[in-house]
């Protein structure tokens, strides 16, 4: 900048102040400052307890409204809070951080109010994961366990009128109810879960003289009960001794759109009865309105009948069944299966109508046990159209000759059936091939086929397409073979087995082998084979392992050594075979073989498997 520049700018004002003492302020600015102090301390109250826990946003604008006044203060307050103010804004800090903060606070969940944790509880359906909620502290406990842990499950008689009274009074607990089991009147009291603080009997609501009217008050309190459970997913019905039938009971569990899974275990179902859910109101209730009667959620249904002769009908039908099911369009898994009642006849329900007329566009898995079918093309018609299928266990009589168009079941992995259904299954033409992983049900050397044909030839006709078609196939569980020929045939013919039960040969099986070197020479055909069941090979012994031999008989030593030898053959054979049958038929152990690296020794243990 010139000087001329400077000598030409006019001089800024300038302001003389006195060492020690403040500006001169004019006296309106200042009155104007104190009516402003004044209203703002006004506006802002002091008390604690004015300010709610759980109203972060009403905290968050009173500490903006307290921070926002501190400039507009006058001389040394500026920017400066009083004690009252300072303790109100760490209060409203309080409040605000644990919504705001980087981390949520661990004490937000315990500070809600009990209905709101109560409500979470009730959206946990698994009882571990509940006990898990309940460890976090003793507030959820209190909450979990007499509301929610032990009304999860429960299994039950139809007379036990204590707990579907109580249901019905406790609504709010009825419906904390995810799976109830209702078992037979024979059933004993050790099978029974019931929540704790239900009484174990009331005899007010159990004395009655009368039998039927007896009956007719277990099925109102139970209905009623019923009525209250919202959230129940699963249904287990068992009870095969008492008049009351599952048909009086299914229009109430059309009220709940939450079921998932309905297993039934009644012969009344199969009786000639009709569709009782729909008999008294299809003439005079709309069909639009019938149609809007269903269960969405429910994916899984079962309906199978008793050994019992209560209930059982000389001609079973499943005219019910098929009623049921036509409120169940979202079905994935069916099973139906017959079982003679004990001096029944020998008749056996018609599949017919259901195969026909019954689709279900999300079924994946289909078992349908001891029916008959009269109409030929109605199988192949079923499984034509259920094209998402993949599991199918199928027993409608030896008789039926099933025939199917190409690129039927292309999404099929485990088939249950005969050896002709097997048969033409697997030799179905298909354009990729099918992803077929377990066969079971079959029988080698059994009876003829449909078409008179021998035994050898229908086994030569099944082992051909399994070799040429079943190269997916890993494991085969036979229903029964004749001779040692028809396991080397099979071996042959689907060498990548790794789990294969050979059955019973016979009506029952004998002592063990005596030719476990022949079994082996058999068996080394797999070399991916792991599980072997079907033969024993083991001697019964004392002892769980070939280590432990002490205190043992010399008749227990010597099979023991019996023991060793045969685990040693079967495990030079067999490189990868681990685990046979146990000596005990039933008793839920194997045999375990366990190979030494190092030293190349074989041992093998008895172990216990899950049922």
């Amino acid at each position: 900048m010139s000087i001329a520049t400077m000598a030409t700018r006019p001089e800024s004002p300038k302001l003389s102040f006195t060492r020690g003492k403040a500006p001169a302020v004019k006296a309106s600015t200042l009155k104007n400052r104190q009516a402003h102090h004044a209203r703002t301390t006004q506006a802002v109250d002091i008390n604690l307890n004015s300010y709610d826990r759980t109203d972060p946003f009403m905290a968050f604008n009173v500490l903006l409204k307290i921070l926002g006044s501190l400039p507009s203060r006058i001389g040394g307050c500026q920017f400066r809070l009083t004690p009252e103010e300072h303790k109100l804004s760490l209060h409203l800090l309080n409040i605000v951080e644990p919504f705001v903060g980087l981390a949520p606070s661990s004490r937000t969940i315990t500070r809600q109010p009990t209905e709101i944790l109560d409500s979470i509880a009730f959206h946990v359906d698994a009882k571990k994961d509940l006990l898990s909620f309940a460890l976090s502290c003793q507030r959820m406990h209190d909450i979990v366990f007499p509301r929610h842990m032990e009304y999860r499950h429960i299994r039950c008689k139809v007379s036990s009128l204590s707990v579907w009274n109580h249901l019905m009074v406790h609504r709010s607990l009825a419906r904390n109810v995810r799976r109830l089991e209702i078992l037979d009147e024979r059933a004993s009291s050790s099978e029974l879960i019931i929540p704790s603080d239900i009484l174990n009997s009331d005899t007010d609501m159990d004395s009655t003289d009368d039998e039927l009217g007896m009956h007719d008050k277990q099925e109102r309190f139970l209905v009623g009960a019923l009525n209250k459970m919202t959230s129940l997913h699963s249904f287990i019905w068992a009870c095969n001794h008492s008049p009351i039938s599952i048909d009086n009971v299914w229009p109430t569990l059309l009220k709940c759109h939450s079921l998932k899974e309905v297993d039934i275990s009644d012969n009344l179902v199969f009786s000639n009865g009709g569709d009782s859910t729909d008999s008294d109101s299809a003439s005079s209730t709309p069909s639009k309105a019938r149609r809007q009667i269903v269960l969405p959620d429910l994916k899984s249904v079962a309906v199978k009948s008793t050994k019992h002769a209560f209930g059982s009908s000389k001609n079973p039908v499943l005219s019910r069944i098929e009623g049921m099911l036509t409120h169940c369009p979202n079905l994935e898994n069916l099973d139906i299966a017959y079982s003679q009642a004990r001096n029944a006849s020998n008749a056996h329900p018609t599949a017919d109508e259901l195969l026909l007329y019954s689709r279900f566009p999300h079924l994946t898995s289909l078992s349908l046990t001891n029916l008959r079918c009269s109409v030929a093309d109605a199988p192949a018609i079923f499984l034509t159209t259920h094209t998402h299928l993949t599991h199918l266990h199928l027993d409608l009589g030896s008789s039926l000759r099933l025939t199917l168009p190409p690129n039927a079941l292309p999404h099929l992995r485990e088939l249950h059936c005969n050896r002709d259904v097997a048969t033409t299954i697997l030799s179905c033409p298909s354009d990729a091939p099918r992803p077929l992983e377990t066969l079971k049900g079959v029988r080698l050397a059994g009876p003829p086929g449909p078409c008179s044909e021998t035994a050898s030839t229908a086994d030569h006709r099944f082992l051909t397409s399994l070799r040429l078609y079943g190269s997916d196939v890993r494991r085969i569980e036979l229903a029964g073979w004749s001779e040692m020929e028809d396991i080397r045939r099979l071996a042959e013919c689907a060498p990548g087995l790794v789990w294969l039960d050979v059955g019973k040969k016979g009506a029952s099986r004998g002592p063990p082998v005596s030719n476990a070197a022949e079994w082996a020479q058999v068996l080394s055909a797999m070399p991916e084979l792991t599980t072997f069941h079907g033969v024993r090979f083991f001697y019964e012994v004392a002892a769980t392992s070939s280590s432990t031999t002490a205190n043992l008989s010399m008749a227990d030593r010597s099979r023991v050594r019996k023991n060793d030898e045969v685990a040693g053959v079967l495990a030079w054979k067999c490189v990868k075979m681990r685990r046979v049958d146990h000596w005990e038929e039933g008793g839920g152990k194997v045999v375990v073989l366990l190979r030494d690296g190092e030293r190349r020794e074989v041992r093998w243990e008895v172990r216990r498997v899950k049922a």
